[in-house]
């Protein structure tokens, strides 16, 4: 599937991002095993609904292999049509902009909030961080916070564990399911394997 969901929830995927004033673009990333017949397929489907597509093969052609998708977003910045806005009112309680999201982002029924997250909410109301964005921090593997359920599941409520600060960049995260937040850093980063060769190839990412 080339996004979550697969085809058919290709243009809801890019409503979502232009929700908030900015153009989507959609980055098909290639790898060796994909076809032409399936990559022209995605191509087209974009093509025939007005979605900016490109493709990237980073993954077996490294920076190189990303110069066509670098170019596309460059030219899209260049003409300056981005008015990015929230989603909500920056005002409203934080429980009404994290229901907000998980209806019209993920598709949800609604939010449940454990007793933890009840009383971190009304704590980060009172010490004045209500008005702030709201961050999600759920599985990626699903528009839902359960991470068995692919994709973009139907006819789920989400649930939230607890909402914690980050002050200093100015938003309160609502953490959803069993998420790890950063730092997950490994034993051995993946810094170490990564180096700029002097052509400035750039290898070790993968």
């Amino acid at each position: 599937e080339a996004v979550c969901g697969g085809l058919p929830n290709l243009e809801k995927h890019c409503e979502n991002v232009q929700a908030f004033g900015v153009p989507a673009v959609v980055a098909l990333n290639c790898f060796p095993g994909d076809t032409r017949a399936e990559v022209d397929a995605v191509a087209r489907h974009c093509e025939e609904r007005g979605i900016t597509c490109a493709v990237a093969e980073v993954f077996e052609r490294g920076g190189a292999g990303g110069e066509d998708l670098g170019r596309v977003v460059l030219e899209m910045l260049e003409r300056r049509s981005c008015r990015f806005r929230f989603l909500y009112d920056l005002d409203r309680p934080i429980k009404e902009k994290i229901e907000t999201i998980v209806r019209e982002i993920y598709g949800g029924e609604g939010v449940e909030y454990t007793p933890k997250a009840e009383r971190a909410i009304a704590e980060l109301e009172t010490i004045g961080l209500g008005s702030t964005p709201v961050c999600m921090a759920k599985t990626q593997y699903s528009l839902s916070d359960d991470p068995t359920r692919l994709g973009r599941p139907r006819g789920f409520r989400i649930t939230v564990r607890d909402v914690v600060p980050a002050a200093g960049a100015g938003f309160v995260v609502a953490m959803a399911g069993d998420i790890l937040t950063m730092p997950g850093l490994p034993r051995v980063p993946a810094a170490t394997r990564m180096r700029v060769s002097p052509d400035g190839r750039i290898e070790g990412l993968f």
